[in-house]
């Protein structure tokens, strides 16, 4: 997992615990955790935990689990809000565990974070034990929906910030990786999560900055964008779909 600034880690916090609150999201974790088919006291790690809601939950389902992510911040945090969790800082392309150590291996919006997918797939193939199951979910940066006033503009906005991303078509790609990989039994889903009020703002807002930063658009423009999709969330009009795909497949 690529290293991030104390800053973004911090303007990715909000992010993150909106998507996490959102409507329809704990049921989306909680098909993820369906998925593992993790035995009470099995071992997985849920990689990329960030702020560790879903090591605290499948703690709670007597589930022994490793929370690991690179940043060292995003660790401290879920240590803080989740005292009896187990976290560990750690990178997907090298996790700490040894060779079929784990029963499940768990990444949610981590794969497309990743420069090259296929090597941390195949870390988590080494770390996984004959039999264990392995779930992936996230979006395909190209497939947000986002109703506005301009468009143009926001199809502009989609499509730079997903060049900011380093495997912004991962989420397509899941069935292909995972096979490349070697696993076997690999089914696909797609959950598409619908948001219509103000607790996703911070989502949309980081869309128009992050293509600002890059030049991709203008201040002006950024300032625009945004206002319109505040004054949307004032008004009850507010609309944006993200479909999630979440890929599983067995360990050889």
């Amino acid at each position: 997992m690529g290293r991030m600034s104390s800053e973004a880690t911090e303007a990715l916090i909000p992010q993150l615990d909106a998507v996490d609150e959102s409507p329809g999201a704990a049921a989306l974790r909680a098909r993820s955790y369906e998925l593992l088919r993790a035995a009470q006291g099995a071992l997985v790690a849920d990689v990329g935990c960030g702020a560790g809601r879903a090591v605290a939950e499948l703690a709670d389902q007597g589930v022994r689990v490793m929370g690991i992510d690179v940043s060292d911040q995003m660790i401290a945090l879920a240590r803080e809000r989740w005292p009896c969790g187990e976290f560990r800082v750690g990178d997907a392309n090298a996790l700490p565990l040894e060779d079929g150590e784990a029963a499940g291996y768990r990444a949610d919006k981590v794969i497309h974070a990743l420069a090259d997918p296929g090597r941390a797939l195949a870390e988590a193939r080494r770390v996984l034990a004959s039999g264990g199951r392995i779930v992936v979910c996230g979006q395909d940066w190209d497939t947000l929906v986002t109703d506005s006033s301009d468009p143009e503009l926001t199809r502009t906005i989609v499509r730079k910030r997903a060049d900011q991303v380093p495997s912004p078509r991962a989420a397509r790609q899941y069935r292909n990786l995972l096979l490349d990989a070697g696993f076997r039994d690999v089914t696909v889903e797609v959950h598409t999560g619908v948001f219509t009020d103000g607790s996703f703002l911070p989502v949309l807002t980081r869309l128009a900055e992050v293509c600002c930063e890059h030049g991709a658009i203008t201040p002006a423009q950024a300032d625009t964008w945004i206002a319109d999709q505040r004054e949307r969330a004032r008004a009850d009009r507010l609309f944006a779909a993200v479909p999630i795909f979440m890929a599983a497949a067995t360990s050889p």
